[in-house]
């Protein structure tokens, strides 16, 4: 493996769920005597290395600490516990157009976007074009993005992240958005991003794109790394537990 751009060491994330929300003073006085949260490991023990260039998969079912993972990578969430290095620019898509300013205009958070990702206004100048156009939002990019449909939102967002040049870029199910067209341009512009040895990690339900797109993948479940390999064994192992509720009989090394 390349020299690796995201390391994780011992990565856990805790949380604490609350079961009753006072509604006067007396019940938070009470409430603070009694136990009233309780602590849930979205992410326990995790220990991941990811070389430059890797594109790897990241699949289980909900509530398996996925999109928790790619925040802690991202710098979006602080780890409970261990440790995260990144090495390079990320680029995120976790949750499309969440940064996104409905009451500006689609011009307005682009430029923003990019400021907020560390490009220079000269760089964001050269890109701004590429951007809009690859969005397909012409006619729309001065409008105010509360009018934008879901899909106008997924589209500028992925065109914001994947054309600043990320070293790495985190996505969270983001080919979903958009009409058969845009996916295949989508997929078309990560296939020249890995081609860049651009370091990729993409969560999917779809396991036919995690197959297809990506070299490596890791299964998580209730928080913990269960297996990493080439996307079809880890595909195997994971339908195989989801009929029968057996791991597989032999893990390859984490």
């Amino acid at each position: 493996m390349a020299d690796p751009t995201i390391v994780a060491a011992g990565v856990g994330k805790r949380f604490l769920l609350h079961h009753k929300q006072a509604t006067s003073i007396k019940e938070r006085l009470l409430l603070h005597r009694q136990s009233s949260s309780e602590e849930f490991w979205a992410l326990r023990d995790v220990d991941l290395e990811i070389g430059a260039g890797q594109t790897v998969g990241l699949i289980g079912p909900n509530g398996s600490g996925k999109s928790t993972l790619l925040k802690v990578l991202s710098g979006i969430l602080a780890p409970t516990t261990g440790t995260v290095a990144v090495r390079g620019r990320i680029a995120s898509l976790l949750e499309l157009g969440a940064g996104f300013n409905g009451e500006l205009t689609g011009r307005e958070n682009v430029i923003l976007g990019g400021l907020a990702a560390g490009i220079k206004r000269e760089q964001l100048a050269e890109k701004y074009d590429d951007i809009v156009a690859f969005a397909e939002l012409e006619d729309f990019i001065d409008m105010p993005m509360r009018t934008y449909s879901s899909g106008m939102y997924g589209r500028l967002a992925f065109s914001v992240a994947v054309n600043m040049d990320p070293d790495i870029l985190l996505i969270d199910e983001a080919l979903s958005a958009g009409d058969a067209h845009f996916k295949e341009k989508a997929r078309a512009k990560m296939d020249e991003l890995a081609a860049k040895a651009r370091t990729m990690l993409i969560v999917s339900h779809g396991l036919s794109t995690i197959k297809d797109m990506c070299d490596e993948a890791i299964w998580l479940h209730k928080g913990e790394l269960m297996m990493r390999s080439d996307p079809q064994s880890v595909i195997n192992g994971y339908t195989r537990f989801l009929k029968v509720g057996e791991t597989p009989a032999t893990m390859e090394d984490f």
